[in-house]
């Protein structure tokens, strides 16, 4: 394990003030004033400003001056997965409710993911989201612990589906991870965008949410680091090392 790379992850919380606003470029502010949900624009306005003052503080440069460019790996168009050209690393973002996180690697390519555990009609998603094997075993399980299950397999699939770039191409059912409460792992990949192998993690968002990590290889290590501000993911000694509540 002393050779497997190190993929660091920065979770903070959702803030849209105007130190944050201050790191969005011109297009980036034309896209968050075009937001209707405040929630949304806060979001926006966080993701942007953690990953240029992460890799800023990773590369040592100011974090006004690191670019963010968007590249799809298919067509070649501007959308797609973020990234800052000649940086040396890799990286994942994903938000979700009150939480915002960003995966960092200078190897392999991460995919993270993070969800709320909410009681919405996960019943009805189910059966289009869960291969057969993983909806057998959410079928057997209490109401009570179908939500959170629920969060587990969707977190667990899509950093698989980040990590190789890919989203609503490839149909979740292809993919089998492990149950909930065991240790996570991809069983199974079918169909022609078949990956792998990864190294899949739980991670550790707080009360209320589910997050996953996924590295491609077959090991990875893991630092969690959780923020007060976006804006502190460029001091080392800021992180915390354990979740919010």
């Amino acid at each position: 394990m002393t050779d497997a790379p190190v993929c660091r992850v920065w979770w903070s919380p959702v803030v849209d003030d105007p130190a944050v606003r201050a790191l969005l470029d011109a297009d980036e502010r034309a896209r968050h004033d075009r937001l209707h949900q405040a929630a949304d624009r806060a979001r926006l306005a966080t993701g942007r400003a953690l990953i240029r003052t992460v890799i800023g503080g990773l590369t040592g440069t100011p974090p006004r001056r690191v670019p963010l460019r968007r590249r799809c790996r298919h067509c070649g168009g501007p959308h797609g997965k973020p990234f800052v050209p000649g940086a040396g690393v890799r990286f994942s973002l994903a938000h979700a409710g009150g939480r915002v996180v960003l995966a960092v690697t200078e190897g392999p390519e991460p995919g993270v993911d993070v969800e709320r555990v909410h009681g919405r009609s996960v019943g009805r998603l189910a059966p289009r989201v869960l291969a057969e094997a993983e909806y057998r075993v959410f079928r057997a399980l209490p109401d009570h612990r179908r939500d959170l299950a629920w969060a587990v397999y969707w977190t667990r699939k899509e950093a698989l589906l980040k990590a190789v770039g890919l989203g609503i191409v490839v149909p979740k059912r292809d993919l089998t991870v492990s149950a909930p409460g065991r240790s996570p792992a991809l069983v199974e990949w079918r169909g022609p965008y078949a990956a792998g192998p990864f190294a899949l993690f739980d991670l550790e968002p707080g009360s209320g949410y589910a997050g996953a990590l996924a590295v491609r290889g077959r090991a990875a290590r893991v630092e969690e680091r959780f923020l007060a501000h976006p804006l502190d993911g460029g001091q080392e000694a800021v992180g915390r090392r354990r979740p919010p509540p």
